[in-house]
């Protein structure tokens, strides 16, 4: 972190905490109690009425006069960011995110303990994909150009130099964004079919204010109306995804769904696994397709 950077999260602890001890701060921005000290010095030369308490309890504060009565986030504010931050750091985890974390709940007036907890299950393929993450964003800030290899789903292998743009989360899975030179285009790569990742040069970035958003796997899928009878034991699943008014009563302990899937394998895999807690009522030619999807599957036992 930057020492303006530090210098600002100081003003913004001490603007919403009465005290706060140079072991708080030395263990925060990760920096030694003698910078702290410079860095108070900086604020009183700045004129910002910065001052040390003595004692057992002493540390650092700001003159009353000069804190705000009124603040920009109130209690219930600062809650939802803690709750949507806390939420983030179990998928990607770094410095800069435990840092930003500890100045929101600096703000706060006293210890918030959000009454809204996320949790996520912890993957063993999560820390490897943190790393990943962490590499494709520091090359997204220095514009490094990425060399990598990448597999489809068909399991064909293409060599690939993209100029990354960004990456983004979608239903549990990561995507990176950026301009493929091989394509002269943008495309979107799932971050687990990419093989082989490493710094190609350095790139520049290109001069467009807007990019052209790919739609997700390449192109648009076309949807299909599929009508099913679901267990009353997978019913708070299907609610979750698609909604309450998708959802109707057929009988006692079943259910009609009446929901929008693509004719692929990513919708037949997600509908075998309901196992036989799922039946597809129609249309015919879905159920023709899954049922051929099934069939595949027990081939290899056979």
């Amino acid at each position: 972190m930057k020492k303006i950077e530090r210098l600002i999260s100081i003003v913004m602890i001490l603007l919403q905490k009465e005290v706060v001890s140079a072991s708080e701060f030395s263990r925060l921005f990760h920096v030694t109690k003698r910078t702290i000290q410079r860095d108070m010095e900086t604020l009183s030369y700045a004129n910002i009425p910065v001052y040390a308490k003595h004692g057992a309890e002493g540390g650092y504060s700001l003159m009353e006069e000069y804190k705000f009565d009124k603040r920009l986030l109130n209690h219930t504010d600062i809650e939802n960011i803690l709750v949507a931050l806390g939420g983030f750091e179990q998928l990607i985890t770094n410095q800069e995110i435990n840092t930003t974390l500890q100045k929101i709940k600096g703000m706060a007036i006293s210890d918030i303990s959000p009454n809204i907890n996320v949790s996520f299950y912890d993957w063993a393929g999560r820390s490897q994909m943190n790393e990943d993450i962490l590499f494709l964003k520091q090359a997204i800030e220095k514009n490094w150009l990425l060399k990598f290899d990448y597999v489809d789903q068909k399991g064909n292998k293409t060599d690939r130099v993209v100029e990354p743009n960004k990456i983004h989360l979608s239903e549990m899975h990561w995507y990176l964004y950026g301009y493929c030179l091989e394509r002269e285009d943008y495309r979107t790569f799932k971050l687990t079919r990419i093989v082989n990742i490493k710094k190609g040069g350095i790139f520049v970035p290109r001069s467009e204010t807007t990019f052209k958003e790919e739609k997700q796997h390449n192109q648009q899928q076309k949807l299909v109306s599929v009508q099913l009878l679901i267990d009353f034991a997978v019913r708070d699943q299907f609610i979750e995804r698609y909604g309450k008014n998708a959802i109707t009563k057929a009988s006692e302990g079943s259910y009609h769904a009446m929901i929008e899937l693509p004719e692929n394998q990513f919708a037949y895999q997600f509908l075998a696994g309901f196992g036989n807690k799922v039946k597809i009522i129609e249309p015919k030619g879905f159920i023709d397709k899954y049922v051929s999807f099934l069939e595949e599957a027990v081939k290899l036992y056979k």
